[in-house]
């Protein structure tokens, strides 16, 4: 991805923390624990650990500082997480002109541990959305095991399509999907709703990439196509099958969470070759074959 040295960031949406009260949600219920046990079953976190009371490290990891730092694209140059405040400021400019009444929310950046309205979450969730405080938490960690243990090819585009995923979960909620899913009673398997709401979130993704370039006060210039086919890269090794594969051995589809590497990559790719969130519905009754 290039970068317009340019354009102003915005870094007030970095590191805001939780607005209002925090209640812990206990597993399985509440909106505000859907996508984190779905992550902790995906990376074969034991879900009782994912979720719990008690004290955490500091939310943003010291990291909030640095982010007031960045306010223009040149300044990703001096200091790369900047990246993800050009990434979350497109984002948000995008939903923010295409979803009505998108409400703009805060990207917490946590190590080790952070408390949210969905309860305290460990690192090993890797990114996610938490509906109880509309904020996503990013343990910039993830990354890395991106690229080392589940085999992503990594760069710039696969990092925003791991947060832009998680803004399709922001915009899930707006439109009232997350909480359908949930009175579902969610369920696993390739065509189940949890799985739907997903592959859902990975269209939405794929609609941002399609306008990135669009708002000229955004910081990104270019996406490549090679950023593309980083991104579709991205989504296929966190497919549950390769995760599985990689994980046990084998792969067994009726515990899938998230979808497989091939409906990850299909449905990330209608979503930027359309650029229509329109035509994300996975919801469909022949959506998914």
């Amino acid at each position: 991805m290039r970068y317009d040295d340019q354009a102003r960031l915005d870094p007030s949406q970095m590191g805001g923390g939780r607005r209002g009260p925090s209640p812990v949600l206990a597993l399985g219920g509440g909106a505000g624990a859907i996508v984190v046990i779905v992550i902790a079953l995906l990376f074969g976190v034991d879900p009782g650990q994912v979720l719990q009371g008690g004290a955490t490290t500091d939310p943003a990891g010291g990291r909030s500082s640095a982010f007031a730092q960045c306010t223009r694209g040149s300044d990703i140059e001096r200091d790369r997480d900047c990246r993800f405040v050009a990434f979350t400021n497109s984002i948000q400019d995008y939903w923010g002109g295409a979803q009505p009444d998108y409400q703009e929310i805060d990207v917490t950046t946590f190590e080790g541990s952070v408390s949210t309205g969905c309860g305290t979450a460990s690192s090993e969730v890797g990114p996610f959305y938490c509906p109880a405080d509309t904020t996503v938490y990013l343990d910039l960690g993830f990354f890395d095991q991106l690229t080392t243990q589940l085999g992503a090819r990594g760069g710039d585009a696969a990092e925003a399509y791991v947060l832009a995923h998680e803004f399709g979960h922001h915009v899930q909620n707006l439109t009232g999907a997350m909480q359908r899913v949930q009175g579902s009673g969610q369920g696993t398997g390739p065509t189940s709703a949890g799985v739907r709401l997903e592959l859902q979130a990975d269209c939405y993704a794929g609609v941002w990439f399609s306008h990135a370039v669009d708002d000229p006060d955004d910081a990104i210039a270019e996406v490549s196509q090679d950023d593309l086919d980083r991104a579709v890269d991205a989504a296929a090794a966190v497919g549950d099958d390769r995760i599985q594969q990689k994980a046990q051995g084998q792969v067994t589809p009726e515990s899938w969470t998230h979808g497989s590497a091939a409906q990850r990559q299909a449905w990330l790719r209608r979503g930027f070759q359309t650029g229509d969130p329109a035509r994300c519905d996975t919801f469909a009754r022949d959506a998914l074959r």
